[in-house]
């Protein structure tokens, strides 16, 4: 899905009081690539990703760093829109649905400036309380026509809720919880690497998650291709 492909656009003109109409050809594209992301999980859902190409010094998130309202909002309920709004104007995409472990999805992205050299894309593991993976501005700009990069990524904890696995707390099928709340249970706000996750089958009795939900780094793989 292309979402920043663009319709003829029909201008007005007068020249020596004849009006004319001009029109506008959809751009073509300097830089444009195939971008698949496989889950590589046991059994936990990615939510719907997003993907962003940017420009340098920007970023979905910072390891160290106090986690966003955006990014506590997909980490913690799936929901990657607010990431995308963040530069709402950049070549970006939305998937419609959540990848389940073992699937793929693809899609392209493109953009008739190439200073937007940096790729980003993020999800959430659905059934966890605030964990999420993805690439942070990867920078592409070397990657010639033809040419593909493979990213394996690992799992990461927003920090923005604390990792209880309770009944009512984890958005995905494992439980059907409550995903975002921003009154809840912020722990630190740090973005750190992701500890796992314990389950009921570890003797973690308050757990609803099962063996079934934990998982293992790398966690999702990344093909680019430049087109």
């Amino acid at each position: 899905m292309k979402y920043i492909s663009l319709k003829p656009l029909v201008y007005l003109a007068s020249i020596s009081g004849v009006a004319m109409i001009l029109i506008g050809c959809p751009y073509e594209p300097e830089v444009e690539y195939s971008i698949s992301v496989t889950n590589l999980s046991n059994g936990q859902p990615l939510s719907p990703p997003v993907a962003m190409l940017h420009k340098a010094k920007f970023s979905f998130w910072q390891l160290g760093k106090t986690a966003s309202d955006a990014l506590e909002l997909m980490a913690e309920g799936g929901d990657g829109s607010e990431l995308l709004a963040l530069k709402h104007n950049n070549p970006q995409y939305h998937a419609n649905s959540p990848i389940p472990p073992g699937e793929t999805a693809v899609f392209t992205l493109e953009a008739r400036n190439k200073n937007f050299a940096y790729l980003s894309v993020a999800g959430m593991l659905v059934n966890t309380n605030d964990a999420f993976s993805g690439l942070n501005s990867v920078e592409l700009s070397d990657l010639q026509s033809g040419q593909t990069s493979v990213f394996y990524t690992h799992t990461y904890d927003a920090g923005t809720e604390f990792n209880s696995e309770h009944a009512g707390t984890i958005p995905g099928p494992a439980d059907g919880g409550e995903g975002f709340n921003a009154e809840r249970d912020d722990v630190t706000n740090v973005v750190t690497l992701h500890g796992g996750v314990v389950s009921a089958d570890d003797d973690y009795a308050d757990s609803i998650l099962s063996e079934a939900d934990r998982f293992d780094n790398p966690v999702l793989r990344i093909v680019v291709t430049a087109l």
